[in-house]
């Protein structure tokens, strides 16, 4: 099926779809690529379509720049090779899809094996589309359906007609095959849609989480006393943690498997948090020892795959956690790689007292106001007492003091709380080198003081060492948007949100990164998504305004920062917003009201402002302020819409270069 060229030869075909594979796994994608033939589309295979005479290299770079499909094959070998030509066709694809727009299809990556959804050996764009499972290049009519509608523009169930001076991707398309494509799609449509016992398949919505995937649910307490609620909950997290050390398992992050303390029924945890497997269990605790009784369930098919209750010593609930995470990857056949223990145990005590305390200092931590932080600072103090050695709890500890510092401190204790910070991540370090927490610890307290290139690197090791940690995933991923490095940091965060789709902040911060990214229509999408899942999440309400104002749209923009005028964010928005609208006075009582509650520490914030009201003086002179004070909020000068106005001022340009952003 090739194109007339305009001496009526026939030339190489342009591919309308680009097959993409490592050499081990030719077979199935021969499979793939005759079963689109079949249905009229002209698909492009290395091993079909070089033709004597063609320079090999030159003509897939054509192909990969002219193909309207590009079709990524993966599997445990792509997975394993860390070399490979294909991992160059990958990446011009990947190269070539940023210039695209972005509500069209041109990555369809397809898993012939068990290959988990966040392998870390594929392009992060490959993650923000996705992903279609036809083991061993068994190709379903759905499938090729799915690739017609992409070509074509078609519905679910027929096939359009191409439109008169529709894109010339069309015309890779034989006429007449087009028609038996347009039977086809209808056939297996109807096949598909009406009579899924035909096909043997499952509908396009059927359910089919990643197969490596778990939550784990709050474990009941049945101590007896909701005083030790802490203490189910704390060894529930410390559980979940445990498993998303395991490489290879996709565990749903703490605050979504923690949005169903009420356990509802297994079918509605899975499909919400999209995943095939759910752990279950009690605690029960007395004075010296622990009772845990564990079960896990496939969720697809609701049947228990395990279940086991556990009598120990409470000094052995860090070996308790490695035997139950052990036995749940083993039940769902998880290859367990390296010294699973070490990894579970690390940074941990056997302190059953210690482990107590810590539990109390987490806990308290999650609370956003200053009295929980200095309750969550001395719980991890108690902790360290009773062991000096226990690297978790200085990095909690760490993350206290520079949050206390960020959002509570004032005077001279800012300065003295950011120090007890930076001395407990280094000590979680020297105890744990290995220990994700401890580099996210450090991440934070060099972002907060404006290191940047140490917070970048110690970001990146976080997310090596715990490539399933959401936390890491959304600070890396806000830092690396702040930072200029666009997409990179926003696959970062949607990943955090496939980790854990319940929580607010994981949307919020999706938002935020999409705001920075000046995609505000996406950015308000998300917004809304974090505003959805709970109304009063008030910081949402102000980026979803800041995105609105980016678009220009100002009555929105208006709107959503009054529903929660309070929030500092949606003070700063009111303040540009009113002024945009001609409501001078009350754009400034807004900056008054937003000077009165945060006085010098929000300088940033008042430049930003004064930027966007066109008084050039004012903005650089608050920014000198922010700049003297070391304000937090410099972290965003790179890339805050905001400070547009200013970035062709001389001393702007300075200090921006004077912060030194990472390359």
């Amino acid at each position: 099926m090739g194109e007339a060229s305009p001496n009526g030869t026939v030339t190489t075909p342009t591919g309308a779809v680009f097959l993409s594979y490592a050499s081990q796994d030719s077979e199935p994608a021969r499979r793939i690529c005759d079963a689109l033939r079949a249905a009229g589309i002209e698909v492009w295979f290395d091993q079909s379509e070089l033709r004597g005479g063609d320079t090999w290299d030159q003509s897939i770079r054509r192909q990969i720049k002219s193909c309207a499909l590009f079709l990524p094959i993966i599997s445990k070998h792509t997975h394993e090779r860390a070399e490979g030509y294909f991992r160059l066709e990958w990446k011009l694809a990947v190269d070539r899809s940023h210039l695209i727009t972005a509500n069209k299809a041109f990555l369809v990556p397809v898993v012939i094996d068990q290959t988990a959804d966040d392998d870390e050996n594929v392009p992060d764009r490959f993650r923000e589309v996705q992903w279609t499972r036809l083991p061993g290049g068994d190709t379903t009519p759905e499938f090729v359906q799915l690739i017609v509608q992409l070509l074509t523009g078609a519905s679910p169930t027929r096939v359009r007609a191409p439109a008169a001076g529709a894109s010339a991707r069309l015309s890779r398309f034989n006429p007449a095959w087009l028609a038996v494509a347009v039977v086809a799609a209808t056939v297996a449509a109807y096949l598909f849609l009406a009579k899924p016992w035909i096909t043997g398949s499952s509908s396009p919505t059927a359910f089919a989480p990643p197969q490596h995937s778990i939550a784990v649910l709050p474990f009941v307490n049945l101590s007896g006393d909701k005083e030790q609620e802490y203490f189910s909950d704390g060894l529930t997290e410390e559980l979940l943690n445990s498993l998303a050390a395991i490489d290879g398992l996709q565990v749903a992050a703490r605050t979504s498997s923690f949005s169903f303390k009420e356990h509802p029924d297994i079918v509605t945890v899975s499909r919400k948090l999209n995943v095939a497997s759910v752990l279950e269990g009690s605690v029960r605790r007395s004075e010296h020892t622990i009772r845990i009784t564990a079960q896990l369930i496939n969720a697809v098919t609701g049947f228990h795959l395990w279940s086991k209750t556990y009598d120990r010593d409470l000094g052995d609930v860090l070996k308790l956690q490695t035997e139950i995470a052990t036995a749940v990857a083993e039940a769902l056949k998880v290859t367990l790689f390296g010294d699973v223990a070490a990894k579970i145990e690390l940074g941990g005590t056997h302190n059953p007292a210690a482990f107590d305390a810590y539990l109390r200092g987490r806990k308290a931590h999650a609370r956003d106001d200053a009295k929980s932080k200095l309750d969550a600072i001395a719980a991890y103090s108690e902790a360290i007492r009773l062991d000096p050695s226990y690297a978790l709890a200085f990095a909690g500890r760490s993350l206290s003091y520079s949050n206390y510092a960020a959002e509570f401190g004032t005077g001279a204790e800012i300065r003295e709380f950011y120090d007890k910070a930076l001395a407990d991540a280094h000590q979680s370090l020297s105890l744990s080198p290995e220990l994700a927490e401890g580099h996210l610890a450090l991440a934070y307290f060099f972002e907060d003081t404006l290191d940047f290139a140490q917070a970048s690197e110690a970001f990146q090791r976080a997310r090596a060492l715990a490539p399933g940690n959401a936390q890491a995933l959304r600070g890396s991923g806000r830092f690396a948007v702040t930072a200029g490095h666009i997409e990179p940091g926003l696959a970062a965060l949607r990943r955090a949100i496939v980790l854990d789709p319940l929580n607010p902040p994981s949307h919020n911060a999706l938002s935020y990164g999409l705001y920075f990214a000046r995609r505000y229509t996406e950015a308000v999408a998300a917004a809304t998504d974090a505003i959805t899942l709970d109304p009063d999440f008030q910081q949402a309400y102000g980026y979803r305004g800041l995105a609105y104002y980016g678009l220009g749209d100002l009555e929105r923009a208006r709107a959503s920062c009054e529903a929660k005028p309070d929030y500092w964010e949606s003070q700063l928005c009111l303040a540009v917003t009113y002024d945009k609208l001609g409501r001078h006075s009350d754009a400034e009582t807004a900056l008054a009201k937003f000077k009165a509650a945060l006085g010098d520490a929000a300088a940033y914030q008042y430049a930003t402002i004064y930027a966007q009201w066109d008084n050039t003086p004012k903005a650089l002179e608050w920014l000198d302020t922010a700049l003297r004070l070391r304000d937090p909020g410099l972290e965003l000068v790179k890339a805050d819409p905001l400070m547009d106005p200013l970035r062709k001022e001389p001393r702007f340009q300075a200090i921006e270069r004077e912060l030194k952003f990472p390359q």
